[in-house]
């Protein structure tokens, strides 16, 4: 695992980055004033909404409210994780991300390793146009309904028969041989080291940045296993990673679903049809690892299993594993397939219309835990329904709790006959306290926070402010301050290098919102110095004010020093004087 990148890498890093350039070289921007524009990448709009600041190094949409640094992009739009986009920036500016602290150990740099499988597919591409034992592989593939074209997408290879292909090949030195046996390539038995993958089909395994990571290979000849997939090594995870999931993000840049199937050929069969959101697991169950990861990339998963018992026995696996992520806000369904089809052999049936319609009838997560905990009661009698009550009792537990919780634990209880507790229960509203974009203006703190962030310079001009603000009670004034003593000690940070220093902050989407608040859009048209100082100055007036009324809130008159009972009889002489006046 890699140590806490630091923070004044990050501020290089996204000081070296052009933000123009890095959206520039994946969506097309026309200028528009001084900054950028575009439809925007996040959603569906026929006029540009999407903005980039190159003065800010920061996006906006004012259509769905998309926005962010150069590494934010990265995440929203290559599907990234935070380092993994710090990685990414650093290789184009020709960076090598640093560790800070000794605690955790700097990750090794596998960059050989990724070169070494790359040129591992490169060549099992070539055998699949050139060897001579080739014909097999393709007519396997023609066999089973695949185009030229979607061979080529998917890089599909093949592995010559023979021990020693890749070895005499790649492994002309000690080093390159170690590095073979490490990134799984090849075995060893007595001593003797050979070819791993032999006659076979080979499916490229790619990460989400698109590096192979490892390899699945399908046996053309006799012999076991028919699917061999690459060894776990130091980039190659199975329990993490999914086949075919850069290929969906290649294909469409807004997924909204992907569906989880169980073999290469599956994924691949689906694109051909136009059914380009199929990814597989490698030959292990779906992990809570995968599920976090597709969880962070779409709003609904849909499992495709096979309909006999085999089948449903992993689908409630996959179902038990997603338990504890469940919250309602993303859709979790369950597809079963007729006896005896597979995605493959029923597309190509049904076609791509046929099987969207299929999709369309896939169970919820709820229903078919419910249908499947009641195969296992007699529903007719009360002693069955209470048989249900107990099974789905552990089951339910395990989700985190919140309204998807309580609605499913009323259904089952409805279902069971029994009055549902929960329902007994009046909950409170809560409070909430005004969000950016909601009706109402900002808080003076939060005035003040988006006119930092938004433009990093005003901090110099605090100064012409008295301090007092600083013992403000309002919510966010800690923040305020630190955000000041950071651009004092940085005075150069632009808007997105500022935001950045907060990522790790539990306010971070809140801070994030309050830089694009519309507030900001009308103060644009005026003076923000005066906007911020002012902000300022206000909160000082408010707790000043605050200070001076603190002793009159005491109990009891008979508390009230003499100065404090002088200054009361003073003001209230005032008011009837005031009063008589009107």
């Amino acid at each position: 695992m890699a140590g806490r990148i630091p923070p004044e890498f990050i501020d290089d890093l996204l000081a070296r980055t052009d933000i123009v350039d890095l959206i520039g070289s994946r969506i097309q921007l026309r200028k528009a004033g001084k900054d950028y524009q575009s439809r925007c990448p996040f959603h569906d709009e026929k006029t540009p909404s999407f903005t980039v600041s190159a003065d800010k190094q920061f996006y906006h949409c004012f259509g769905c409210g998309a926005h962010g640094s150069a590494i934010g992009f990265l995440m929203e739009y290559d599907h990234l994780p935070f380092r993994e986009a710090i990685e990414e920036l650093a290789q184009r500016a020709g960076l090598e991300v640093p560790s800070s602290g000794d605690a955790v150990p700097a990750a090794p740099d596998q960059t050989p390793l990724f070169n070494l499988l790359e040129q591992a597919a490169i060549l099992y591409r070539q055998q699949l146009r050139e060897h001579a034992e080739a014909s097999r592989a393709v007519d396997y593939l023609k066999g089973r309904g695949l185009t030229g074209e979607i061979a080529a997408r998917y890089d599909l290879g093949f592995a010559p028969p023979g021990y020693d292909f890749l070895l005499s090949r790649l492994g002309a030195g000690a080093i390159e041989r170690e590095r073979l046996m490490t990134c799984g390539l090849i075995a060893e038995q007595d001593g003797r080291r050979y070819d791993r993958f032999r006659d076979r089909i080979m499916f490229p395994i790619r990460d989400r940045r698109g590096r192979v990571i490892g390899f699945g290979g399908r046996l053309l000849g006799e012999g076991k296993p028919k699917y061999l997939n690459s060894p776990e090594t130091p980039v190659f995870h199975k329990g993490r990673e999914l086949y075919g999931l850069f290929e969906a993000q290649q294909a469409n840049r807004k997924l909204t679903s992907l569906l989880v199937v169980e073999g290469y050929l599956d994924v691949i069969a689906l694109a051909q049809f136009g059914i380009g959101n199929a990814v597989a697991t490698l030959g292990t169950a779906t992990t809570p690892e995968h599920l976090q990861l597709l969880l962070r990339t779409v709003p609904e998963l849909i499992f495709c299993f096979d309909g006999d018992r085999a089948g449903r026995a992993a689908a409630w696996k996959a179902l038990e594993t997603a338990l504890p992520l469940v919250t309602g806000h993303q859709s979790i369904r369950f597809l079963f397939l007729p006896e005896g089809d597979d995605p493959d052999t029923l597309v190509r049936r049904e076609g791509a219309d046929g099987f969207a319609a299929r999709l369309e009838k896939a169970f919820p997560l709820s229903e078919f835990l419910i249908d499947h905990l009641s195969e296992q009661a007699e529903m007719t009698s009360l002693d069955g329904r209470a048989r249900l009550a107990q099974l789905a009792r552990p089951l339910v537990e395990r989700l985190p709790k919140g309204i998807y919780r309580d609605l499913l634990n009323k259904r089952l209880a409805e279902l069971a006959g029994l009055a549902d507790p929960s329902a007994a229960r009046p909950t409170r509203a809560r409070r909430r306290s005004h969000q950016p974009g909601q009706p109402g203006r900002l808080s003076l703190v939060a005035q003040a926070i988006a006119l930092l962030l938004d433009y990093p310079e005003l901090a110099a001009e605090a100064a012409r402010a008295d301090d007092d603000w600083r013992r403000t009670q309002s919510p966010g004034t800690d923040i305020l301050a630190q955000l000041l003593e950071t651009l004092a000690a940085n005075p150069d940070m632009n808007k997105a290098i500022l935001l950045e220093r907060w990522r790790e902050h539990p306010h971070f989407g809140y801070l994030q919102r309050l830089s694009v608040d519309p507030f900001l859009r009308d103060v644009a048209q005026g003076d923000v110095a005066a906007e911020f100082v002012g902000a300022l100055s206000r909160l000082t007036e408010e707790v000043r004010r605050a200070e001076r009324h603190r002793p009159f809130n005491q109990r009891s008159t008979a508390d009230w020093s003499e100065e404090v009972r002088a200054r009361a009889e003073h003001d209230a002489k005032l008011a009837r004087v005031r009063r008589d006046e009107t």
